[in-house]
């Protein structure tokens, strides 16, 4: 584990029992991503970054679910609201102990804005995704082509070791990656500053 990682994992466990009070006014949002990948029964999805497992619940019945974390703190509060059908497991988003093109698809939640390399987690992401399988983003983003105005970069300087970056930007991350943009949503019920997005892969 490298010292970045430790350091991941010990500011996650610090947050792990007040995630679900900070993350609940986002419960609609997740719902709608969720929708938007279409999951039927017999499909394969992971949930890289599941933190406290507040998506497990909009999971359909009979989808085999894999949901990971980087913080056992985490995973132990997302065991509350887990179904036999979901299985959970610690693991580094950078590099999953998964299996090549075994998922039809793929959720990335609250975690590209948090994640060291967001570009490398996305990667490992599609590495696991079966051909013409899907991705849910969830997240918050610097509007695509545009750059993060003084102010939040000044408030970055805040929000980024606490919890997390709000200077990164979407086309950025998914620029090498072997996706297509589907489609994008932005959520203006919480401010317009966050955005739901789904990929395809090649």
């Amino acid at each position: 584990m490298t010292r970045g990682t430790r350091w991941e994992r010990r500011r996650y466990a610090f947050w792990a029992p007040l995630y679900d009070f900070v993350v609940w006014p986002l419960r609609k949002a997740r719902r709608r991503s969720l929708d938007g990948l279409g999951l039927r029964a017999g499909e394969r999805v992971l949930l890289v970054g599941a933190g406290t497992g507040e998506d497990l619940p909009f999971i359909p019945e009979g989808v085999f679910t894999v949901a990971t974390d980087l913080t056992p703190a985490m995973l132990r509060r997302a065991w509350r609201k887990a179904r036999d059908s979901h299985h959970l497991a610690v693991m580094d988003g950078h590099s999953l102990a998964l299996r090549g093109s075994t998922f039809d698809a793929v959720v990335l939640h609250l975690i590209l804005a948090v994640i060291p390399d967001p570009a490398l987690c996305l990667a490992d992401a599609v590495r696991v995704l079966r051909p013409g399988g899907r991705i849910a983003i969830f997240d918050k983003f610097v509007a695509d082509g545009g750059n993060a105005s003084l102010g939040r970069r000044l408030l970055n300087r805040v929000t980024r070791p606490i919890a997390t970056d709000i200077t990164r930007r979407l086309d950025d991350i998914i620029r090498d990656s072997q996706v297509r943009v589907r489609r994008v949503r932005n959520e203006p019920a919480i401010g317009g500053k966050f955005s739901i997005v789904q990929l395809r892969g090649e």
